[in-house]
């Protein structure tokens, strides 16, 4: 079952939307990369540089009371669905100022306000979780629909083969997205799995799946907004694999000696975010300038985002059993 998208391009406003997202992630990315060589602050971070456009598309086919489950590769995510820079920074930096007071960590960021309800760091355990979220809305009447992004090795996993079936016998309002960058941490694609395309296996659930060009912003758009618009009218789940690939390693500071360099050229002359300059400029959209002025933007507030940080306290011993558990008390039973 194939997926009907569209061939369209966005409005202007909708495609600076998308290009102030990449060039957030990618300035995102490099301040804290810049920040760990220096030795300025110390942290960890799973590195989504190349795949900007990914979720440049999925925060301009969301609503903002959408919800998301994304994964500790997932920065691009968070700064696509409207998290404050300074929260999602706080976590990685473990200040008090971040989304989870600085307890979370990179790989546990959440910010209800703007529908991320989890990151995760259990390979394939979003999709589960996306889909008791699913379930809600569509018993809620909210019409909120629910977006999983998950990488090509989480759908080797029981819990994606699990959560698919129930979604579809179900038909619940939730998009599974799979940021196909074609490595399981270490280990290639074609290593791990012997069909070619991961939205093949949408079929085993007769659900929808299509195969996008990830590193395009307008073609990731266009292909969730079609399977959004197909949850949100109750038809149920789709698959939306976006091929692209991960310029850095599993982690910060993992040396990639698994990584043939001829194939790391190749995907780097298919940079998502020089190519969507080039295409904002041919269409008139914006000239060289002022796609300028937008990147220089995107680096000053990050920067002026880790001053925040770097100014606020690490969360106190106090803090340990905070936040643990809900406070039930006087709440009605």
């Amino acid at each position: 079952m194939q997926l009907e998208t569209s061939s369209g391009v966005p409005g202007a406003d909708t495609l600076l939307t998308m290009y102030r997202t990449m060039t957030l992630s990618r300035a995102c990315e490099d301040r804290l990369r810049k920040g760990f060589r220096r030795g300025e602050f110390h942290g960890v971070i799973w590195p989504a540089r190349g795949q900007e456009a990914v979720a440049a598309g999925l925060g301009t086919a969301l609503r903002r009371d959408d919800r998301l489950v994304t994964t500790y590769r997932g920065i691009h995510d968070l700064l696509a669905k409207g998290v404050p820079p300074v929260e999602i920074l706080g976590e990685v930096l473990g200040r008090s100022v971040g989304a989870s007071r600085g307890k979370g960590g990179t790989m546990h960021i959440t910010c209800p306000e703007v529908g991320v309800m989890m990151s995760t760091g259990i390979v394939g355990g979003g999709p589960p979780v996306g889909v008791g979220l699913a379930l809600a809305a569509k018993r809620q009447g909210s019409g909120r629909v629910v977006a999983v992004t998950f990488g090509d090795g989480a759908t080797n996993t029981g819990s994606f083969h699990e959560a698919a079936n129930l979604a579809a016998v179900w038909d619940l309002p939730v998009v599974l997205v799979c940021q196909n960058n074609q490595f399981a941490e270490m280990t290639p694609v074609e290593a791990t799995m012997r069909v070619e395309r991961v939205a093949d296996r949408a079929a085993a659930y007769g659900m929808p799946g299509i195969r996008v060009d990830g590193n395009d912003p307008v073609a990731v758009h266009n292909g969730l907004t079609a399977a959004v618009e197909r949850a949100r009218s109750g038809a149920g789940p789709s698959l939306v694999e976006c091929l692209t690939f991960r310029f850095e390693g599993h982690h910060y500071g993992d040396p990639q000696r698994y990584m043939p360099e001829e194939r790391m050229q190749q995907a780097r002359a298919d940079d998502p975010v020089p190519r969507f300059e080039r295409l904002l400029a041919e269409r008139g959209v914006a000239d060289a300038d002022e796609l300028a002025r937008i990147d220089a933007a995107s680096v000053a507030e990050i920067e002026e985002a880790v001053a925040t940080v770097l100014a606020s306290p690490a969360p106190s011993a106090d803090e340990v059993e905070v936040d643990v558990y809900a406070d039930m008390a006087g709440a009605p039973r």
